[in-house]
This record gives C-alpha cells, sequence and structure tokens, in this order.
C-alpha cells in the first residue's frame, strides 16, 4: 500500500498480545464452559452431489464418493485437457475436505463479576496455552461468550473447537482492549466486518438494542452490519443478525458471501465488504472526490434486497477482522468522507 493509500486512522492490532496475554493479571482464577455450540454445518454431502451434477452437466462418466476421491479425480480431468472445469470444481472441492467444526461459540461463567465494555476481548487459557479473543456477548449478560474458528494447526482454536466440553475449566485474563462505542449520538453506525472479526459487534449490537442507545433524543439510529465470509455457515450469528433484521427497521444486515453462489441459489451480495459498503452509499450525500473504480462501485445496484442507504457524513464506522482486510474497510469509509475520528478499528492474524 502506498503512502497515498495508507489510512489515516490507526487499525489496532490485538494478534501481537498473544504471546504475552498468559503474562497479564488474572480476573478468575476459574471459569465454567457452560455451552458449546457449532455455528457452522457438515456440507459434504451438499458439496459431493453439486460436483456430480456438474461433472454429469460437462458428459463425464465420472462420480465422487466423498473427499478422499478429489486428488485422482483432478488428476484425471487435468490428464483430459479439463483444466477449466478443475477451476470450477475446486471452489467446492476445497470446502468439504476441512476439519468439523470450524466455527464455534463457547459460554463461559465466571466465579467473579467481569465488567467490561462491549467490544473488549480477554485471554483464554485452556489446556496449559492461552489466547485472546473477543467477547461476542453484551455487558448485559451473565455469562461470557466467545466466538472461535478453528485455524488448523493454531495453538489453541482446534482445541476449543474440538475438544471444549461443558464442564470444562478455563482462566480468564481482561477485558483489555479500545474496540468499544462511542458517545450516544444522533449519528448512524456501520460495522464492517470479516468472519469472527464480527465477534465484537455481536456484543455492541446485542448492547445497543438492549439498552436503547439506538435511539438519541427520540431519534432513532440506523445500525448497519456489513459481513464478509466465504460460505452462508461461515457467517458468525447469522440468525440472531436476521432476527434483528426482522424485529427491527433500523437494523440492515448485508451479508456478503464469496463461494456461497457456487453450491446454492444464494442471491444476495458476493463482493467483497467495503464494495457492498459503496453500493449501499447515498451517492448524493457523498462530497469526497472518488476515482473511477470507488464511481463505478457507488454507482452498482445492491444485491441484498436492503433499500435503505448511509450517508458516510453522518455515521460512526467500527471495522474489525484480518489485518488487510481492516486496513482496506478503513482506506474505502475514509475515501467516501467519513472522517477518521469517526472510525474505529482492530486488525488480527
Amino acid at each position: 500500500m502506498d503512502a497515498e493509500a495508507t489510512p489515516q486512522s490507526t487499525v489496532k492490532e490485538h494478534v501481537s498480545r498473544h504471546d504475552s496475554i498468559g503474562d497479564l493479571p488474572l480476573v478468575t482464577k476459574s471459569a465454567r464452559v457452560t455451552g458449546v455450540a457449532a455455528m457452522d454445518h457438515d456440507r459434504e454431502a451438499e458439496v459431493t452431489a453439486a460436483i456430480n451434477d456438474r461433472l454429469e452437466s460437462a458428459g463425464l462418466a465420472r462420480s465422487l464418493a466423498g473427499p478422499e476421491d478429489w486428488e485422482h479425480l483432478r488428476d484425471e480431468l487435468i490428464s483430459e485437457g479439463r483444466a477449466k472445469l478443475v477451476r470450477r470444481l475446486s471452489t467446492l472441492a476445497g470446502r468439504y475436505g476441512r476439519p468439523k467444526p470450524m466455527l464455534v461459540r463457547v459460554r463461559l461463567r465466571t466465579e467473579a463479576t467481569v465488567d467490561y465494555l462491549a467490544g473488549q476481548y480477554v485471554g483464554i487459557r485452556y489446556g496449559g496455552t492461552s489466547r485472546a479473543y473477543s467477547l461476542s456477548s453484551s455487558p448485559t449478560q451473565a455469562e461470557l461468550e466467545l466466538c472461535v474458528r478453528r485455524v488448523p494447526g493454531g495453538r489453541l482454536s482446534p482445541e476449543l473447537c474440538g475438544d471444549m466440553s461443558v464442564g470444562d475449566k478455563v482462566t480468564v485474563r481482561g477485558p483489555y482492549g479500545d474496540l468499544v462505542l462511542g458517545e450516544q449520538s444522533q449519528r448512524d453506525i456501520v460495522f464492517l466486518a470479516t468472519g469472527t472479526g464480527v465477534a465484537p459487534f455481536k456484543g455492541m449490537i446485542d448492547y445497543l438494542f438492549e439498552t436503547g442507545r439506538d435511539e438519541h433524543r427520540g431519534h432513532q439510529r440506523d445500525v448497519w452490519l456489513f459481513l464478509g465470509a466465504a460460505w452462508e455457515d461461515d457467517l458468525p450469528y447469522r440468525e440472531r443478525f436476521r432476527e434483528y433484521a426482522a424485529e427491527r427497521e433500523n437494523f440492515h444486515f448485508v451479508p456478503c458471501l464469496s463461494r456461497e453462489r457456487v453450491l446454492t441459489d444464494w442471491d444476495g451480495e458476493t463482493d467483497y465488504v467495503q464494495h457492498a459498503l459503496l453500493k449501499h452509499t447515498d451517492g448524493d450525500a457523498v462530497t469526497a472526490p472518488l476515482d473511477e473504480e470507488l464511481e463505478r462501485w457507488l454507482r452498482t445496484d445492491p444485491e441484498s434486497g436492503v433499500e435503505a442507504r448511509l450517508d458516510p457524513s453522518n455515521v460512526d464506522v467500527y471495522a474489525c477482522g484480518i489485518n488487510a482486510m481492516v486496513h482496506s474497510l478503513v482506506l474505502t469509509a475514509e475515501r467516501l468522507g467519513v472522517p477518521p475520528e469517526r472510525i474505529e478499528s482492530e486488525g488480527f492474524g
């Protein structure tokens, strides 16, 4: 990224604190796991059927019984000059070979009350390993909740996703972090996230609605959530966000799925989160000069079904996710004219 493209807002990182999180002060010596639930699904049969349908459509007398067959089938197709078909099928094949589950929610009940602000994170020690995880629960709740995505070869997430069970004990340190809600105002709120970067925003959104902070002096604030992932069941808390969208006219949920359309009839957004942000922005409210690419996205019709549009001069923006993506999100918001002091961000990975 060149100097002109560097976001003026600073993207805070807590990934660097993973290794030192175990040295920070204890909040509680013991917390008990009260719930572990997968948020993604086993779609192996669905994917296998989709691959076989495409093989049949291509006029090939082939069939795939399961993930173990893919490598051999791929080599066969390549040797027959079917490289284009292999490219189409590889996206599907990459889905069913992964461990299960990949995405879980973990609930904890601590011995002592943990006072925290919506959006903060804690250090979790389990099985002798400490890592930092954002809290996806609202401070109004009696228990803490984490959103964990399995990182193959990771130091702790495979254990949290695959081995942790109700009744297990963990140690909690914290809370830490500055990605928290700003002062209550009449400005609308825009959350931009990829994957488990939505965890702190889940807590913030719950807190906003539970405490009535989505209103200010009788003015209802629009609350936007743009959330990106590859597959639909990679969207953390998607059911809850859809419930909010159905129940509250001021909540606008825009999921952005890059791969779902190759498997199902997904008809929502498939573009990057920053592009979906541009598509849902009121072009008449943008006064900042935009380059040709941003102008093109600004003029592109959304596919989300959300009719509302946002005014970049009247929003507070929060961005969280993988570092490189967060930099792009922040840069896009700034180019739309959102003042840097109205943007809060945190990156990891």
